[in-house]
């Protein structure tokens, strides 16, 4: 192969540059180290398991309803955004596959657009539908590297399949890193005035008359001098 012109190798330098600069800004957060992280096991104890009680247990995320549902419901209550940490929650929109959604747990970041999933119900078939799988390989694809757009990575075809879009992540109160958002507290309620409750004050009794003193009778006769 002929060597290409000084202008051309620039040129790819600067795009690949650019390309380097983009992916580190969809990057973990700071603090957070390469790696897997732990799994629990499941405690659930159903045959079939769906994405959302595994994804509560793993997350400790306490979230309840179908997976379209969680990126709304943690409005107020939990972190979100666009860069995957340690038990994050990420949540998929629900599409014509996924009418209900999908949610996810981030069990190991690998780089700056790599990740690893723990989920359960990631299947198309009786064989692959309510198992657990743990470690999945997901990439972001999206353009503007914000996990908008995945693929997940199926250990029965070996390959990543068809793209995903996504809404982000739900931060999870196991990663030290994350701070969780709090509701305001609610105002306190100034007290209620004590009630008085007026008695009609009695009239004071009049003295008691004293009691009559009682002379004693006698028979004896006066004698007069």
């Amino acid at each position: 192969m002929p060597p290409l012109p000084r202008r051309a190798v620039r040129a790819g330098a600067i795009v690949c540059l650019g390309m380097a600069l983009s992916a580190c800004a969809g990057g973990p957060d700071v603090g957070h180290e390469a790696g897997l992280y732990p799994v629990p096991t499941y405690t659930g104890g159903e045959r079939f398991v769906w994405c959302v009680p595994y994804a509560r247990q793993i997350s400790g995320i306490s979230i309840r309803g179908d997976a379209d549902t969680w990126w709304g419901q943690a409005s107020g209550r939990y972190a979100r955004g666009n860069r995957p940490a340690p038990y994050a929650v990420l949540a998929l929109k629900p599409t014509r596959r996924l009418s209900d959604g999908h949610i996810g747990v981030v069990t190991g970041l690998v780089g700056p657009r790599e990740i690893r999933v723990s989920h359960a119900n990631w299947g198309w078939t009786g064989a692959t539908r309510g198992r657990v799988y743990t470690h999945m390989p997901v990439i972001d694809v999206s353009s503007g590297n914000d996990w908008t757009a995945v693929r997940f990575k199926h250990p029965a075809v070996g390959a990543y399949g068809r793209v995903y879009p996504a809404l982000g992540f739900i931060y999870s109160p196991k990663d030290p890193n994350v701070r969780i958002a709090r509701a305001s507290p609610p105002r306190p309620r100034p007290a209620a005035p004590a009630r008085v409750v007026a008695r009609p004050v009695r009239a004071a009794s009049p003295p008691a008359a004293p009691a009559p003193v009682a002379v004693p009778h006698t028979n004896a006769t006066l004698r007069l001098f």
